[in-house]
């Protein structure tokens, strides 16, 4: 009886966390929207083709997260936790869950407000994958915290460093999210002696990213976040200088 009780009290959660997300999805596609997509001409930027803008890779990360609360949503309805949610009985307030949620909404913003449109794409996804693994790997609010400070600290100085676009290709914010990254690497590679899963974190967060921009930006022809960025640069420059040649004649 207890065990049901604990898992009505998670739906309940679910539900509150569902309208979260889903609100947060809904804004971000909303800001999405001013990235032209369909050749039209917004703020002095023209678009060319849909499978060429920049707001294709946040419209799939949006609406993926969109569809993960939609399905959050009705997992709960079903099971009854929406109708223990709204009668306020037993959500009760956990800090563990209050903490969880509120450093990983802080991660979120530094990353996608802060890092994404000005620090190399590989750099700062792999700074973000090391930290929401090793920091909600677990359940340790400490580590939570640690990893909420590494990212925020991360976005939050490139965003203040670098506040208009015109920018936006510097490379300081670059090396300072480098530098927090392997600081943040170095308790991850000391846990992973008693924990496992952790030994393959340092290998996600580099080959994750780095396989990812290049099929956007090499295999469907897409504009990538920060395209003059410290690795992606010479990552760029190395494709078409010196492998493309290769296999080109």
């Amino acid at each position: 009886m207890e065990k049901a009780e604990d898992i009505l009290v998670l739906r309940a959660r679910d539900f509150w966390a569902s309208l979260v997300l889903g609100a947060t999805s809904v804004f971000f596609l909303w800001k999405t929207m001013d990235i032209p997509l369909w050749g039209e001409n917004k703020a002095g930027v023209s678009g060319t083709q849909w499978y060429d803008s920049a707001a294709i890779v946040p419209l799939f990360i949006f609406v993926g997260l969109l569809c993960l609360s939609i399905a959050l949503f009705v997992i709960s309805v079903r099971s009854g936790g929406a109708r223990h949610a709204l009668g306020a009985a037993g959500i009760g307030w956990n800090p563990d869950e209050a903490l969880r949620f509120s450093t990983i909404g802080l991660i979120l913003l530094a990353y996608v407000g802060g890092l994404v449109p000005r620090v190399d794409f590989i750099l700062c996804s792999g700074l973000l994958i090391t930290a929401l693994i090793f920091g909600y790997y677990g359940g340790h609010p400490r580590r939570a915290m640690i990893a909420c400070g590494a990212v925020c600290l991360a976005g939050f100085t490139s965003w203040l460093l670098y506040p208009a676009q015109a920018d936006w290709n510097a490379h300081a914010d670059d090396w300072i999210t480098l530098g927090i990254w392997v600081a943040l690497t170095i308790p991850v590679l000391i846990k992973a002696r008693s924990e496992r899963l952790l030994r393959v974190v340092p290998y996600i967060a580099v080959l994750a990213p780095f396989i990812l921009v290049c099929a956007m930006a090499f295999g469907f022809r897409q504009n990538v976040p920060a395209r003059g960025g410290l690795l992606f640069q010479q990552i760029e420059y190395h494709y078409y200088v010196t492998l493309r040649p290769i296999w080109k004649g």
